[in-house]
C-alpha cells in the first residue's frame, strides 16, 4: 500500500502531532488496518530514543515516522506482520547479542510477555518497542428490516460492529438506529476487515436475499429462520444452479441456543454467536478498533 499524503516521506523524523497522526487519521477514515510502533525504552547508544514512534502498514512498509535503522526495522516489521495475522499487541526486546547470551535467552524467543530479537549494530544498545496494532472494525451486514433484524441493527453496535442495512425503501424508513443503509439486496464490500451477514428478511425477499449475501466474502451467514425454510431456499438455490459447497457457508437458524423468544432475546442469540466466533482461538482484548 503506498501512501501519497502531502510532505509525508518514509522513515520521516516526526511526532504524532505531524504527518503521523494524518497518516493514522487517513487509515483510520479508509478502515486500513496498521501498526504503531512505539519505543518505550533504550539503554546505551541507540539511534532512536523513548517516544520515537512509526506506522507499519499491512505490506510492512514503514509508511511513516521513525524508530531506528535496520537495527530495529527487521524485527519490528516481523512483530507487526505477526500482529496484523492475530491482532495482539507484542512487546519486542532489541538486544546485542551478548547481553542474550548472558540472560540465557535466544533470538527470537518469548518470556514473560517480551519477544527477544538480536541487535546487529555496531552500537549495540537495546531498544524495546510496543506494537500495536489498529485495526477496522467489524462489519456487521443485515439482509432484511424485520423485528430482529432492528432488533440487531440497535445492539451489534454495542459489541463493536459497523453496520449495514439492506431493504427496500420501504422498510429502511423504519431504521431508528444509526447504520449504513442500501436499497435492495446489492450490497458491495467497500472495505477492509472482517464481515459478517445475517439474513433477517423473515418472509419478505428471503431468496433474493440469501442469494445476494452468497455474492458477498463474509467469515459468516447466518440465516434467521427454521431448519427447514433453510433447507426448502437452498433447495430452490440449488434448483438455479449453486452447488452443495455454494450453500454450506450459509448457517441456520442463526445464533446460539439460549431459548430465545423475543426479537431482542433472538438478536442477543446471534450476536453472542458472533463474539463467539470472532474469539475462537483469539484474544483480542488489547486490539484497538478503527
Amino acid at each position: 500500500m503506498k501512501h501519497d499524503l502531502p510532505g509525508l516521506r518514509p522513515d520521516a523524523t516526526v511526532g504524532l502531532s505531524g504527518d503521523l497522526s494524518t497518516l493514522m487519521n487517513e487509515l483510520r477514515k479508509e478502515s486500513q488496518p496498521f501498526v504503531l510502533a512505539t519505543v518505550v525504552r533504550t539503554i546505551a547508544v541507540t539511534a532512536a530514543k523513548a517516544g520515537a514512534k512509526a506506522v507499519i502498514a499491512q505490506d510492512g512498509t514503514v509508511a511513516a515516522g521513525w524508530i531506528g535503522g535496520g537495527c530495529a526495522r527487521a524485527a519490528v516489521i516481523k512483530a507487526a506482520m505477526a500482529a496484523f495475522e492475530d491482532g495482539e499487541t507484542r512487546l519486542i526486546s532489541i538486544q546485542p547479542e551478548d547481553l542474550l547470551s548472558e540472560r540465557g535467552v535466544a533470538p527470537g524467543e518469548e518470556r514473560e510477555g517480551v519477544q527477544f530479537a538480536k541487535n546487529m549494530c555496531p552500537s549495540q544498545g537495546t531498544m524495546d518497542i510496543f506494537i500495536e496494532p489498529v485495526l477496522p472494525r467489524p462489519a456487521l451486514v443485515i439482509y432484511g428490516a424485520s423485528p430482529v433484524a432492528q432488533a440487531l441493527a440497535a445492539q451489534a453496535p454495542t459489541i463493536g460492529f459497523d453496520i449495514t442495512v439492506c431493504a427496500s425503501c420501504e422498510e429502511l424508513e423504519t431504521i431508528r438506529t444509526p447504520a449504513a443503509l442500501v436499497e435492495g439486496f446489492s450490497y458491495t464490500p467497500g472495505r477492509t476487515g472482517e464481515t459478517f451477514i445475517i439474513v433477517s428478511t423473515q418472509g419478505r425477499g428471503d431468496l433474493a436475499a440469501l442469494e445476494a449475501a452468497l455474492n458477498v466474502p463474509a467469515r459468516h451467514i447466518g440465516f434467521v429462520g427454521s431448519r427447514r425454510k433453510l433447507a426448502a431456499l437452498k433447495e430452490k438455490l440449488a434448483e438455479k444452479g449453486l452447488s452443495r459447497e455454494d450453500l454450506e457457508p450459509v448457517k441456520g437458524p442463526a445464533g446460539l441456543d439460549l431459548g430465545a423468544i423475543t426479537p431482542e432475546e433472538i438478536a442477543l442469540s446471534i450476536l453472542a454467536e458472533l463474539l463467539l466466533l470472532r474469539r475462537t482461538n483469539q484474544r483480542r482484548t488489547n486490539v484497538h478498533h478503527i
